[in-house]
């Protein structure tokens, strides 16, 4: 009889300076909150073991099942700009590693499981307010198409949680196709252990790029592939109106997969200076900041990995410079890309590009919602009449509907906008209303409402429910919190 999940923990047979072995801590009283039977299915997981007394101790924490090998693991990063030796798993164990039944190989982690030597005074947990906001918004990447970790499961843990009041705690299972992060490349470089840094490179080549090993310069190719993934990657968030909030080099990991989803937010009105993070009082992680963020955080990459790059450090300067100043322009294309066909153009369309400036500009100038605008948009390509903002909006529309040759033309870009352009996105007043509910009445019934929609975002069936809106005057979130 097979066990009821079967894990392969490639993580745990590298040196042990990787990481150190860590059982979760028990909790009091557990109990299910959610649980992804469609993601359960993608791993292989049997849903039934995971819905079972024995699937909650091991969601909680409080039992370890047969081939799990739990671990927290080491890393360092650049915070808001500043360096951090030693960082790791201070909330978080990794429970193993699965693979699916397409071949690939996920990590299972948990995260709110208990301090961790790398805690550093932190109680190793989570409230139940960022599991939820966690669970939700991840899930709702994951449905709009942008490559994210997942939620498997979140669990209560009958335990309070002490931040600036006493908070239920709880436990999210996040998937991620790995949690190697640029911080943990920055770990080894720092301490200047080459051959750690050599280890932890071939693996990653290994896991998430095996076709480097056809280059003549595998690492370099490793480089050049991590910065596409993240070229994509951020071009999505903002496409899509996302802002991240805590863009640190520990929270970026080498698989191109959004992490951390502590202050995140979406955009309502657009304003590309926007800043809803608590801890970002800079502004250093703002909407429009966070290409210029990703490319940086890619330095500081690269520069963890000069050692492998060449033997003498003027030409591993020299190729790293190359492929970093590629960044640009990898990004360009991509958001270029993604905005054009959001309005229902090609990319090779030489008005496209104008279009969209003008279109944002508008945007920004009037307030106008950022994903209702677009919605908007696709209503006026069906002949419904345009929303009546003013003079400026209703010439960038003529200007723009005169790109479409017939109604076969515009039946065809409709169809592609209506694949970029969501109809629900988890709003940052929704999520709150979540959790409020959540927190003070024990009931997770809109939670459960909430994650059921945005499992299928461009469903235009939500058009005209409270879920496809903007806040009304109040409801507005003005700041979001990490929750650590």
């Amino acid at each position: 009889m097979s066990e009821p999940i079967e894990f392969d923990n490639s993580y745990c047979r590298l040196p042990h300076s990787f990481y150190s072995h860590q059982g979760p801590a028990p909790v009091s009283a557990p109990s299910i909150i959610a649980l992804n039977k469609l993601l359960a299915k993608e791993l292989g997981i049997d849903y039934q073991f995971l819905s079972s007394p024995d699937g909650l101790n091991m969601l909680s924490g409080n039992s370890i099942v047969d081939g799990s090998r739990p671990i927290a693991t080491v890393y360092a990063g650049y915070q808001f700009g500043n360096w951090n030796p030693q960082l790791g798993d201070g909330r978080a164990i990794l429970l193993g590693e699965v693979i699916s039944g397409t071949g690939h190989r996920f990590d299972l982690q948990l995260k709110g499981s208990g301090p961790t030597l790398y805690s550093r005074g932190g109680d190793g947990r989570a409230p139940l307010g960022p599991i939820l906001r966690e669970y939700i918004v991840s899930e709702a990447m994951h449905n709009l198409g942008i490559p994210t970790t997942r939620s498997l499961a979140a669990v209560s843990t009958g335990d309070s949680v002490q931040r600036e009041t006493l908070e239920p705690g709880a436990i999210l299972t996040r998937i991620a196709s790995s949690h190697i992060r640029f911080g943990t490349f920055q770990y080894f470089a720092a301490k200047g252990d080459i051959k750690e840094l050599t280890i932890l490179a071939d693996h990653v080549i290994s896991r998430h790029f095996p076709g480097a090993l056809e280059s003549t310069n595998p690492y370099l190719a490793l480089l050049d592939n991590i910065m596409k993934k993240i070229a994509l990657l951020v071009a999505k968030w903002q496409a899509i109106g996302f802002i991240h909030g805590v863009m640190n080099t520990d929270n970026m990991l080498v698989c191109g997969e959004t992490v951390d989803y502590g202050p995140c937010a979406f955009m309502d009105e657009f304003d590309p200076g926007k800043v809803l993070s608590s801890i970002d009082s800079a502004g250093r992680y703002a909407y429009q900041n966070q290409p210029g963020i990703a490319q940086w955080n890619l330095m500081t990459f690269a520069q963890a990995l000069l050692p492998l790059l060449a033997d003498a450090q003027d030409e591993a300067i020299d190729l790293a410079k190359n492929v970093l100043e590629g960044f640009p322009q990898e990004y360009a294309d991509q958001y270029n890309g993604l905005m054009a066909r959001k309005i229902g153009l090609s990319s090779d369309n030489p008005s496209a590009t104008d279009l969209v400036t003008s279109l944002l500009q508008i945007l920004q100038s009037q307030n106008l919602d950022y994903t209702l605008a677009f919605r908007s948009l696709m209503a006026v390509m069906a002949g419904e009449p345009s929303a009546t903002h003013n003079s400026k909006w209703r010439a960038w529309t003529q200007d723009w509907l005169q790109q479409f040759n017939n109604s076969t033309d515009r039946a065809d870009a409709g169809s592609i906008m209506s694949a970029l352009n969501p109809v629900c996105i988890p709003r940052n007043h929704l999520v709150e209303a979540v959790i409020e509910e959540a927190q003070s009445k024990g009931s997770f019934e809109s939670f459960d409402q909430l994650l059921a929609v945005l499992q299928q975002p461009y469903d235009p069936k939500w058009l005209d429910t409270t879920y496809a809106r903007g806040p009304e005057p109040g409801q507005a979130v003005l700041q979001t919190f990490c929750g650590t």
